[in-house]
């Protein structure tokens, strides 16, 4: 499943009356608490991922030599399974996922560890970097994970 990420410009009082709404009608509190750090001021994006329950998420996904299992949790390239860690394999699985898509640093922080960016750059690059050595026949002439200069990395899709 491709996921299409779009952005929605909200000035403070569509924030209010989205707040007020959720309030009254439904239990999402990490929403609300997200709404209310927008609204102070603490926070200044907010990633949304909306769960449709009438589709699944895609268990196996192939992309030349390389399987990514979700189900199981496991990497295979050439008939050999490759051990990543817990964190390369969702930033691999997120990539793979929305294929084709570039994401920043920022956007694969908060996607993985779902909670606020820490200005650390360099983190997100060395978990690339690792799943690289591991998973691309050759790291330094990336197949899978590409570097979009200034932007950040997407999945190939060619």
């Amino acid at each position: 499943m491709k996921k299409k990420i779009g952005l929605i410009s909200l000035d403070s009082s569509d924030i209010k009356e989205i707040h007020e709404q959720l309030q009254q009608s439904i239990h999402t509190q990490d929403f609300i608490n997200g709404l209310e750090e927008l609204m102070d001021g603490s926070m200044h994006s907010l990633i949304l991922e909306i769960n449709n329950q009438n589709t699944s998420y895609n268990d196996i996904i192939q992309y030349r030599d390389l399987i990514i299992n979700y189900r199981y949790r496991k990497v295979i390239r050439n008939n050999i399974e490759i051990n990543l860690t817990p964190k390369e394999f969702d930033i691999l699985y997120f990539l793979a996922q929305n294929q084709g898509e570039v994401f920043t640093k920022e956007q694969i922080y908060q996607a993985v560890w779902k909670n606020e960016y820490l200005l650390d750059d360099s983190n997100i690059m060395a978990f690339i970097r690792k799943l690289r050595k591991k998973i691309e026949p050759h790291p330094d002439a990336p197949e899978y994970i590409i570097t979009i200069w200034g932007i950040g990395y997407k999945f190939n899709d060619q």
